[in-house]
């Protein structure tokens, strides 16, 4: 009697048959898009509806300033979110649950400004609500595309696929700008409305073809990669939290985020202030320091692909190197503070860019790296907790940085003076954080709970 040859499931797949388990370059590029379509829309709703609160319905800054506050705070239920893509069995459905929600949501935005030209109230009751939804899209669908690309990635593409997914966010935010703004002109609240829904449309479209059979593919490990634990939120979020590696890493999310989010709000006002740069001259130099951010990103991309498999602890070095950059660069503007305008202040600025770009690609790659680690299956689950520390720090830098700046003004009665103390302190919190840094992957995971044990059976059972 013969015997048939056992079918081969794709998480097994052998090697020798040609499979290759894991997402190829190719499939990346792919998850790149939901990463693209993410930054279009958040970009209309947090620059072009922010500039359109102020300048054409007249409304006080802190009004567009709090709504983007609110769907910073929003993101502290990033674990709930990453958890039910743990649990639900597949995350390409909250992948796309939370673009829809997100196109949906940006559109109710943008609607808003109709209703703020009729009643103000109505309008900013509205634009509460429509945040709030924006932040609950960001987080189910960001971290539900992080723990897939954490888990389906193989470990020596992780820092490559980090820098490829978050230049691709940048580059769809730079051509939805582009397009956007043409599309925009002449300008009009519901033009607003019909680009921002047009905007939408596409983005969840790309999405979907972008996660289309991505879940399919063959993956690294059938515990790791597939969705579907069924460990209770509590339980998953005690095991990140008993991780004293996941731990640390939450720590040094939450202190390189909030140095790397604080410079915001106040680097174009240093420009005009001690510099005399007119509006459109300052926004330039804000498009000088992303350009560093993203040639950062390709160092750290192109690093990856070249040493990555000879180098277990690049990812580590580039955070440390990027921290240090970044400290370096800001105790260089606290000296253009005391020398403007009489500073290449262009260079500084494409510096401070690279430095950030090359530390925070660097970190989503550890970031990818530690989600695999868990015993749970519970990758979304990290992702939630690490997105929701990001979150949180972004929403605080901004404003910290605008009090610190005024708590500066009060005791020194120097602008200048006044920058170069905030930015000696962001400094500070960027060696800081690399000296956290310097312990990921050293320490000892002798806190880690033990796999949970089976339910016990009943007699029947």
């Amino acid at each position: 009697m013969s015997m048939s040859a056992p079918a081969l499931s794709p998480d097994r797949a052998s090697p020798r048959l040609g499979f290759r388990p894991g997402l190829g370059w190719l499939d990346i590029l792919r998850l790149g898009l939901v990463q693209a379509a993410l930054g279009a829309i958040v970009v209309l709703t947090n620059s072009t509806l922010n500039r359109v609160m102020i300048v054409e319905l007249g409304l006080a800054a802190i009004i567009p300033g709090l709504l983007v506050g609110v769907h910073y705070a929003v993101q502290i239920t990033r674990p709930l979110w990453g958890h039910r893509s743990d649990t639900g069995g597949s995350r390409t459905r909250w992948i796309l649950i939370g673009m829809a929600l997100l196109a949906l949501s940006g559109t109710m935005a943008s609607a808003s400004t109709l209703f703020f030209a009729q009643s103000p109230a109505l309008g900013l009751i509205v634009a509460f609500i429509a945040y709030i939804l924006i932040g609950i899209g960001i987080g189910a669908s960001g971290t539900s595309l992080l723990a897939l690309l954490a888990l389906r990635t193989p470990p020596e593409r992780r820092a490559t696929a980090a820098t490829i997914t978050w230049m691709m966010m940048i580059l769809g935010i730079i051509i939805t700008s582009i397009v956007t703004g043409i599309a925009l002109e002449p300008y009009s609240h519901l033009r607003l409305v019909q680009v921002t829904a047009a905007t939408g449309a596409v983005a969840f479209c790309l999405t979907g073809l972008a996660v289309l059979g991505i879940e399919r593919k063959p993956a690294l490990s059938a515990p790791q990669a597939a969705a579907g634990t069924t460990a209770r939120f509590s339980d998953s979020l005690r095991e990140v939290w008993h991780d004293g590696e996941a731990r640390l890493f939450t720590l040094f999310i939450a202190m390189s985020m909030l140095a790397y989010s604080t410079q915001d709000l106040i680097l174009e006002p240093f420009a005009g202030l001690l510099f005399g740069l007119s509006p459109g001259q300052s926004t330039q130099l804000s498009g000088m320091q992303h350009a560093g951010v993203f040639a950062g990103m390709a160092v750290v991309g192109l690093g990856g692909l070249i040493l990555g498999p000879k180098v277990p602890s690049l990812s580590r070095v580039f955070i440390i190197a990027g921290c240090v950059g970044s400290a370096a660069a800001l105790t260089l503007l606290c000296l253009a503070a005391s020398l403007a305008p009489d500073w290449p202040l262009a260079v500084n600025i494409f510096g401070l860019g690279f430095a950030n770009g090359m530390f925070a690609v660097a970190a989503i790659g550890t970031m990818m790296a530690l989600a695999a680690q868990g015993r749970t299956g519970n990758a979304g689950m990290r992702m939630g907790v690490w997105g929701a520390a990001q979150a949180i720090a972004f929403g605080l830098g901004g404003l910290l940085g605008s009090i610190g700046l005024d708590i500066g003004r009060q005791l020194t009665g120097a602008d200048g003076s006044a920058f170069a103390l905030v930015f000696a302190l962001e400094a500070v919190l960027f060696l800081l954080s690399a000296a956290v840094a310097l312990r990921i992957g050293r320490t000892a995971r002798l806190s880690r709970p033990p796999a949970p044990r089976p339910h016990s059976l009943q007699p029947a059972e």
